[in-house]
């Protein structure tokens, strides 16, 4: 697994990048996402691959010590702005095999990669930056 990463794996900002197509393998082979959205957004669209842990970006420091070091994280969002955020926490606190998913999981399903989504919620918003839950209806 960890050629086929070092082999698509691109920096910017001086963290490890790969886009959706190129996570998509390792997802499925022992990497585990951490998807670093607010609950709001993960009821409504789940990304679907095998081992996935919801931990809100704003709550990461609390979290830390349910994360597994012995294994690649790939840290997620909706397009990847709080990712960014995300792996700057993790690299502070030592954490050295992780890499960010660039473009969240807007790209991810633009990808036609596996996503989950709930039917009965729904989003608004102008852009994808602002996506935000709607009422119920």
């Amino acid at each position: 697994m960890k050629e086929t990463i070092s082999k698509a794996v691109f920096v910017v900002h001086g963290f490890k990048n790969l886009i959706p197509k190129d996570a998509f393998r390792p997802l499925n082979e022992g990497a585990v996402l951490l998807d670093v959205r607010d609950q709001a957004y993960v009821a409504f669209k789940k990304f679907d691959i095998p081992e996935i842990l919801y931990c809100p970006h704003v709550e990461l420091n609390a979290f830390l010590k349910h994360l597994p070091r012995s294994r690649t994280l790939i840290v997620a969002d909706s397009v990847g702005l709080f990712s960014k955020e995300a792996m700057k926490t993790l690299n502070d606190a030592g954490f050295i095999n992780i890499i960010n998913l660039a473009g969240g999981i807007v790209e991810w399903e633009k990808d036609g990669l596996p996503v989950i989504c709930d039917k009965n919620e729904r989003l608004s918003g102008s852009c994808v930056c602002q996506l935000r839950p709607r009422e119920r209806g």
